[in-house]
């Protein structure tokens, strides 16, 4: 019975097998699927229509107020964080069929820690956007509905990394809590080097540890009756004569 299984970061401890239609009703692997779209709408709409080339000028310009840094930094958050929700899908793919509790802390780990980390640094992209567009002063030639696209995808960027990081939160007090109960529960070892009634000798004690059987206590061990008694013959009553020579 799954009762009966040990239980950690959420799944059985002993591993199991791939369930498809339960992993892709998980909250997580909603927000990661959303999470991998809005990176791709920010990177490709900047890649693709984020740079202008304004007039009287024969280099193409950044659209957000002709600061390349702001695209720059735009595009690397958003192809960074592609990648890193197409390798925590395959972890969360791989994360029931581990036996290994220490295996899992660490995914889940890698998980809260990632997940906060470009939660901050979405939220960084979204005011660094914001700002710039709205201190450009000349939009001849820019598309606005790319501009609003990339500035909107990245405010949604920031809830959906934020959910990720409360659900990776969750997850890792889940499983310390399990791990914690689970070794309260767990039966004591019957493999100790020495019996139960045995006690080590103290090396460190100043007086030298006996090894003779110890005194009976019950007063009818020691004043047992033995069970046969040979008679004794009195010697003067004797009918032996010494032989004549």
């Amino acid at each position: 019975m799954e009762s009966s299984e040990t239980s950690v970061y959420g799944a059985a401890l002993a591993g199991g097998s791939f369930d498809f239609m339960k992993f892709i009703k998980q909250p997580q692997t909603v927000l990661r699927v959303l999470s991998w779209v809005f990176a791709i709408v920010v990177f490709a709409t900047i890649t693709a229509e984020g740079y202008v080339n304004p007039p009287n000028h024969f280099q193409v310009m950044c659209v957000f107020n002709k600061n390349d840094g702001a695209c720059h930094y735009g595009v690397g958050i958003g192809i960074i964080a592609f990648l890193a929700c197409v390798a925590f899908l395959m972890a969360d793919i791989y994360l029931p069929m581990m036996s290994n509790a220490q295996e899992r802390k660490r995914v889940v780990t890698a998980d809260l820690v990632f997940s906060g980390v470009w939660t901050f640094l979405w939220f960084v992209c979204f005011c660094l956007l914001a700002n710039q567009w709205a201190n450009t002063v000349d939009t001849t030639g820019i598309p606005t509905d790319a501009v609003h696209a990339i500035i909107a995808f990245s405010f949604f960027s920031i809830a959906t990394w934020g959910a990720l990081t409360y659900l990776a939160l969750m997850k890792f007090r889940q499983g310390m809590g399990e791990l914690a109960q689970n070794h309260a529960e767990s039966p004591p070892s019957h493999s100790s080097e020495y019996p139960t009634s045995y006690v080590p000798p103290d090396h460190n004690s100043s007086y030298p540890t006996s090894n003779y059987p110890s005194f009976p206590t019950s007063r009818s061990d020691i004043y047992q009756q033995p069970s046969f008694t040979p008679k004794q013959e009195p010697m003067g009553g004797s009918d032996y004569q010494p032989p004549a020579y």
